[in-house]
């Protein structure tokens, strides 16, 4: 994800790897005359706090829709978050939060851990039910610096725009998981498991899930843009993109089913199309008309991805993906991408005024240029960019996207090798989907696959 500029405090220090608090944080620049508006609490500690509920509450809940894997997917994704994050601090303050011998900490890390967080779970959506604890967490201690790294490599040399993190996010999770489920492949699981199913409490479960990630998705998308006008047009996009899915998705699940019914796994995965697809370009002066477009088009590709594209993958790559990553994450943040790009090709100062190099930095004018100095009088302490035009920032986006699918894919590949090892207590494939291997379990708590057996062998009888 693309980071503000954050102050820190630059204490000489001969101790390397340590990690202190950052300058709003610390009380020795602090007095009676500070405001605290100026603190960066007021300003960030909000988007943090919506980004935990969906972490936590939002992921959660989501990937709890199997009958028998309930702990499975709430409780592992607990333990994965908390790791994750906390690695994530060390990792990502080493490249971007590293002054003086020291990673200086403040609520600007936590988000941007808490984003390679959510990359670490969009993985882990496919592989769910197919992998153990300590499998998970080795996944988890081996994607975040394989992202950090292609993190700080995009955003540092090829210099991109991705404010939602169609590309660093998206992308990459679905990538890196892909290439991890098809290290795994289980040959025994393509024709479907007993236990690969869901009940009606499950499922209300994972409703509810999509109801957190819904409702604070513009948090997400708006939380690292530039505070104002920035923050403000991407909250208003995400949220018309959601709509648009929402809408969409309710017209094609009632259309694709052949009573006319609605399919809960749609409701719960195709209706948050939307606010990937709007990411690249969401804090971008589209029009809303555009965001609305982008929406229903990320939604008809989720809806076609879950309905023809993961049964092809199954059968013939080899990539069982458990919660269709590739379809709501894969699929979504190609046309992102691409939506991002005509905006950065359209994008002039007759459309943005002198704003245009606030929000492409990289467009600027150099050091030196007498436009440099026009523009500094009109926006004070605008910083010297590398004068790019429209067209080379779209070719770098470009290059950023294949970039970040490429070490994505091998990263996830070569994860999936590790995985293997017979080391970390790989379940069999009767255990799959099922807590009673990891989690003390309650006695009644597969009695709904039991009545529905025995349902089933009553008919067969009768």
């Amino acid at each position: 994800m693309l980071t503000r500029d954050v102050q820190v405090l630059s204490v000489p220090s001969t101790e390397l790897h340590k990690v202190a608090i950052s300058k709003h944080a610390d009380a020795r620049f602090q007095t009676n005359q500070t405001n605290p508006v100026h603190n960066t609490v007021y300003r960030d500690y909000p988007f943090f706090t919506d980004i935990q509920v969906m972490i936590f509450l939002g992921f959660g809940c989501l990937l709890a829709f199997f009958r028998l894997y309930g702990f499975g997917g709430m409780v592992l994704n607990f333990l994965m978050a908390t790791f994750a994050t906390q690695w994530a601090i060390l990792v990502q303050g080493y490249f971007q939060f590293y002054h003086d011998g020291k990673i200086h900490l403040g609520v600007i890390n936590l988000i941007n851990a808490e984003f390679a967080c959510a990359v670490v779970l969009i993985s882990f959506g496919a592989v769910l039910g197919k992998t153990s604890p300590l499998q998970l967490l080795v996944m988890a201690l081996l994607e975040v610096p394989v992202f950090a790294v292609t993190e700080w490599t995009v955003l540092t040399y090829l210099k991109i725009n991705d404010a939602g993190g169609s590309i660093l996010i998206h992308l990459f999770a679905c990538y890196f998981g892909l290439g991890v489920t098809s290290v795994l492949y289980r040959s025994g699981l393509n024709e479907g498991h007993v236990k690969e199913n869901t009940s009606y409490h499950s499922d209300i479960l994972s409703v509810m899930g999509t109801l957190f990630l819904w409702v604070f998705w513009p948090s997400f998308n708006s939380a690292l843009c530039l505070n104002g006008d920035d923050q403000h047009r991407a909250i208003l996009h995400t949220f018309i993109g959601l709509s648009a899915s929402t809408l969409t998705a309710f017209a094609l699940s009632a259309m694709f089913n052949k009573n006319g019914k609605l399919t809960m796994a749609d409701i719960q995965n195709v209706t948050l199309a939307g606010g990937v697809t709007v990411g690249a370009s969401v804090d971008m002066m589209i029009t809303p008309a555009a965001a609305y477009a982008l929406g229903m088009m990320g939604c008809i590709a989720c809806m076609l991805g879950y309905k023809y594209l993961s049964p092809f993958l199954a059968q013939r790559c080899r990539i069982q993906d458990q919660c269709g990553i590739h379809n709501l994450h894969g699929l979504t943040g190609l046309i992102s991408c691409a939506a991002g790009i005509c905006a950065i090709l359209m994008a002039s100062e007759d459309v943005y005024g002198p704003s245009l190099y606030e929000i492409f930095t990289h467009r600027a004018p150099v050091e030196g240029d007498p436009k440099l100095q026009e523009l500094q009088m009109l926006i004070p302490g605008l910083q010297a960019g590398l004068g790019r035009s429209a067209r080379e920032q779209a070719l770098f986006q470009v290059a950023a996207l294949f970039f970040t699918i490429g070490m994505s894919a091998l990263g996830g590949i070569l994860t999936g090798c590790v995985l293997r090892l017979p080391y970390l207590a790989s379940p069999s494939d009767d255990c799959c989907f099922d807590d009673e291997l990891f989690f003390e379990v309650p006695p009644d708590y597969d009695l709904p696959l039991k009545i529905c057996n025995k349902i089933t062998v009553d008919d067969s009888a009768a």
